[in-house]
């Protein structure tokens, strides 16, 4: 597979490196949001950042390669999910690529060529290097592998870009670097500071205190006025800072799961099949051409199928027929072509010869089978394979390590598992012509050969036909009327989607929205979208209930969604009251108690560090409120979060002093120097001008 596939294997590590260089959780944590979007200009401007354009042409170009990592990374065909997420990193590296950019010229950050060529190939690798060329039990580089790879490689006009994107992905890195440490030596902590961390973690407290809590009043019974809510909005202005636009959608689903009849039509067909495929010649073909998910024809071990199947199948002989057997949501037939028992691991060696280089694959036969000779006949496998094999392994003769069914290509997997330990084979795959030996086989089970078919229970076009029909008949009738109340009266469920973001890839209950989510940034509040949306597993209708800009919230807006959190206030200054005329003339926090109805309780070794009091839940307020009075003094009320409080400390106990101001001061240091950093670009960010306009091309 030599330089190419080295590079092939490692390229999707090289191309996301590169499109998200800057994005490291520590540094950029939750500080990188969308911005709100809006019609570019230009219809090839995807977005711009602090005044430099994305043109989306480089900008989808990104997006499939980071779609493609994804898919390698978690598997299946990629879904709207899979796909925001892909856009959402793409477009979150090109902030990065270009804010820090910027922030590196105005500070002269720049990494030579000298500082390049030993981060690529001195005795102090950039971590990438180690990444793509060291040994993955030790983590050694070898140099001589290094320095081979890049001049080899640079002579290849297939190889060279990815090369280059590796340099410059190794260059970025080093300037994040340099920016870091930059960052974190500008934070420092004083000998004050870190005495006071030091005893909110060590300092006790004991105290008694009584609570009223919200849950004794009765949520029907308040009723907030316009005063609570303006109060309550005033003093919680911050939390009502909307990042990105949002829009919020009710809508209604028209399944097309299938009918009764659909049921019996499969039934009928799948038993038409089933009575085909015991006669069929040609078992493999006959299966690969009838079922809807493949299995790959070659042995499979024990818990590879639906355990409604798996359970039967390898405890049949060979030429056993299972099925039609319906589990999940599909029917499944099984042929038994054989059965044995089977290593469940292998150890081998193999020497990869490219049959391109040498004019064809009867010419890479020949070649293996000449090197399976010499072999034989005592010459070490592991100097033929340095000197002819193409693969990676080469550098450590061959040497492929262990290796379980399903991690190789099926030829390579029956050569290997089929064969006995000392068997040189010669098989010929996708990648080549592969002469394999067969160093060691581990344990053994039951494997069986299967001709498997499974067919889906699926809708009928003409249940999806009549699901369409519903929702287009709904859609006309609600562009006239009450889009809740219709549905209502015609006994249809009303979903609600709220507050999505311009690029989010799903929404609650719908399988595939980003159609209806982009439609929905194209429509006004109380808009009715004009098309039926296909999902997976039915039609929908929609239809815009609520916008909600960027920036500061009002408070018409956020009324409804801050109704519970003003009640609870409104309870808050009811209790506080009543406390307080209880803690008039009290002498001891048991009157207090005993006058409001309640039973003093006592806590014990409380830190300021860790407010949480047992038996309730944490408390901010209320520990805040016990480190900064004196012993022996009834408190006035306090609201916290579960209900409102009155206390008395019984006394504090002091830690030592701290032994080691140097050490504590580096702890602080270290936690302070990593949120500084996502502080920092958080700065660089809020500076910027950022328009996103993703949701018009995704």
């Amino acid at each position: 597979m030599g330089l190419m596939t080295f590079l092939r294997n490692r390229a999707g590590y090289i191309l996301v490196g590169a499109i998200g260089f800057a994005i490291v959780a520590f540094l950029v944590g939750d500080a990188i949001q969308a911005g709100k979007p809006f019609w570019a200009a230009s219809q090839k401007v995807v977005g711009s950042i602090d005044g430099q354009d994305i043109n989306i042409d480089e900008f989808s170009g990104k997006v499939e390669q980071s779609l493609a990592q994804y898919k390698q990374q978690y598997g299946g065909a990629g879904n709207s999910q899979m796909q925001a997420m892909a856009v959402d990193n793409v477009w979150q590296g090109e902030i990065a690529n270009v804010l820090l950019g910027k922030e590196y010229n105005r500070l002269g950050l720049t990494v030579s060529s000298d500082e390049l060529n030993d981060l690529i190939q001195g005795s102090n690798p950039s971590p990438l290097i180690v990444q793509y060329f060291g040994n993955p039990q030790t983590g050694e580089v070898d140099r001589a592998q290094v320095i081979r790879t890049f001049k080899d490689g640079y002579k290849d006009p297939r190889v060279a870009p990815q090369l280059k994107s590796l340099e410059v992905e190794i260059e970025k890195q080093a300037l994040q670097q340099k920016y870091a440490k930059l960052v974190n030596n500008s934070v420092y902590v004083t000998t004050l500071e870190a005495n006071d961390e030091y005893i909110n973690r060590n300092k006790l407290a004991n105290f008694k205190y009584v609570t009223l809590p919200y849950s004794s009043i009765q949520d029907a019974s308040v009723k907030p006025t316009e005063s609570d809510y303006s109060d309550y909005y005033n003093a919680n202005k911050k939390r009502f800072e909307n990042p990105t636009e949002t829009r919020t959608f009710e809508y209604v689903s028209f399944s097309v799961n299938p009918t009764a009849a659909d049921s019996a039509a499969v039934k009928a067909q799948v038993e038409k099949l089933a009575a085909d495929f015991r006669t069929s010649a040609n078992d493999s073909l006959f299966a690969a051409n009838n079922s809807d998910v493949k299995v790959p024809y070659t042995y499979i071990t024990k818990g590879k199928l639906d355990p409604a199947v798996d359970s039967v199948v390898f405890n049949l002989p060979a030429g056993s027929f299972y099925g039609p057997k319906f589990s999940g949501n599909s029917y499944k037939l099984v042929k038994v072509i054989n059965t044995r028992f089977s290593p469940d691991s292998v150890k081998a060696s193999h020497i990869l010869i490219d049959p391109s280089k040498l004019g064809g694959v009867d010419k890479a036969k020949k070649l293996a089978d000449s090197l399976k000779g010499l072999i034989e006949k005592g010459a070490s496998f592991a100097t033929l394979a340095q000197q002819y094999s193409v693969d990676g392994s080469k550098d450590k003769g061959g040497e492929l390590g262990t290796f379980t069914r399903g991690q190789m290509v099926a030829e390579f997997e029956n050569a290997a598992f089929d064969g006995s330990v000392g068997d040189l084979k010669v098989v010929q795959s996708q990648f080549g012509v592969h002469l394999i030996k067969i160093e060691k086989q581990i344990g053994s089970s039951k494997v069986a050969k299967l001709a498997y078919i499974e067919k889906n229970l699926s809708s009928s076009n003409k249940t999806k036909d009549a699901a369409y029909k519903k929702a287009s008949s709904f859609l006309n009738e609600a562009k006239s009327g009450n889009f809740s109340e219709l549905a209502q009266k015609k006994g249809y469920t009303v979903g609600v989607a709220d507050k999505i973001t311009p690029t989010q890839g799903f929404a609650p209950g719908l399988d595939n929205p980003r159609q209806l989510i982009r439609d929905a940034y194209s429509a006004d509040k109380g808009d009715i979208l004009d098309e039926v949306y296909s999902m997976d597993n039915g039609f929908v209708v929609a239809r815009v209930t609520d916008i909600k800009p960027e920036g500061t919230l009002p408070l018409e807006a956020v009324k409804k969604d801050i109704e519970p959190m003003v009640r609870t206030a409104v309870k808050a200054k009811m209790l506080k009251e009543k406390l307080d005329n209880a803690l008039k003339g009290a002498a001891s926090i048991d009157q207090v108690a005993q006058k409001v109805g309640q039973v003093a309780a006592p806590v014990t070794n409380m830190v300021f560090a860790n407010p949480i009091i047992p038996g309730l839940a944490q408390e901010n307020k209320l520990v805040g409120s016990v480190f900064g009075s004196q012993p022996g003094k009834l408190s006035k009320a306090v609201d916290g979060e579960s209900g409102v409080f009155a206390f008395v400390i019984d006394g504090f106990t002091n830690p030592a002093p701290l032994a080691n101001t140097y050490k504590q001061k580096e702890a602080m240091m270290q936690v302070s120097g990593q949120r500084s950093l996502g502080s920092a670009f958080q700065a660089l960010k809020d500076k910027s001008k950022i328009k996103d306009n993703r949701v018009k091309f995704y």
